[in-house]
């Protein structure tokens, strides 16, 4: 049985591997068309149902980032995960009663949505006597079902939340609408970077955020992301295969 789990292991570490080497070249490719450096982009494990040992595997081939979806998992996960020189993120929806599970242990939470949340996060981290790094989250295609603020609404937030103490709003986060063409998804991309560049261009001397991050791009179109302006890239069935839900 240990052998059988043995050879299982060895093969999933080997397609990692192999999925990475594809990743990375794609990302090179994407970097240089839209007039980048491949460095300027960054590769962001996604980490959900994924094992640990699968993850450190990930993490000792030189993925630096790792982002998880759920606070359960991150916290089941977090001591056994090889951290030391990583940057761990939090990506999924955040409910305010969850934020002193996270806070202190993540880099950054990528998803936020609204001043509540924001407040929370900011609160906690007064506590630690630290700052969390911040993302705001835009509903790029104004889904109901879907969290994030309106791409209308998304400066205004970005401008009241970066004075909370705690915090440090450093960019921006979407998911596109499933299931869309790629001309339409791009078009999506291309939206939220023009916000991106929007907001940024009108920080003043006295603004207290950044907008270093452009998190936006998956699995299935993290190339054309690239293409359209992302600098963060999230990446889960790519390069760790199709999840198994039933674990």
């Amino acid at each position: 049985m240990n052998e059988k789990l043995s050879a299982e292991q060895a093969q999933r570490f080997h397609d990692v591997e192999e999925n990475l080497k594809v990743i990375r070249n794609r990302m090179a490719e994407a970097a240089v068309q839209s007039g980048r450096s491949p460095e300027d982009i960054t590769l962001m494990a996604v980490t959900k149902t994924v094992p640990v040992e699968v993850i450190n595997h990930a993490l000792s081939l030189g993925v630096d980032y790792m982002g998880e979806n759920r606070v359960q998992e991150l916290n089941a996960k977090y001591d056994a995960l090889d951290r030391d020189g990583k940057h761990i993120h939090l990506i999924g929806h955040l409910q305010t009663n969850k934020v002193k599970q996270v806070v202190g242990k993540v880099e950054m939470i990528q998803s936020v949505d609204s001043a509540r949340v924001a407040a929370a996060i900011a609160a906690r981290s007064r506590e630690l006597g630290i700052v969390t790094n911040v993302l705001v989250e835009v509903n790029v295609g104004g889904e109901e079902n879907k969290s994030g603020i309106s791409t209308q609404a998304a400066q205004e937030l970005v401008c009241e939340i970066s004075e909370f103490d705690g915090i440090n709003v450093q960019g921006l986060m979407t998911i596109p609408p499933a299931n869309c063409e790629m001309t339409q998804t791009r078009r999506y991309f291309e939206e939220i970077y023009k916000l991106f560049i929007d907001i940024g261009s009108k920080k003043t001397h006295n603004s207290n955020y950044t907008m270093r991050y452009l998190s936006m791009g998956m699995s299935a179109d993290y190339a054309e992301a690239i293409l359209e302006g992302s600098t963060m890239v999230r990446v889960g069935t790519a390069l760790f295969g199709r999840r198994n839900y039933q674990q």
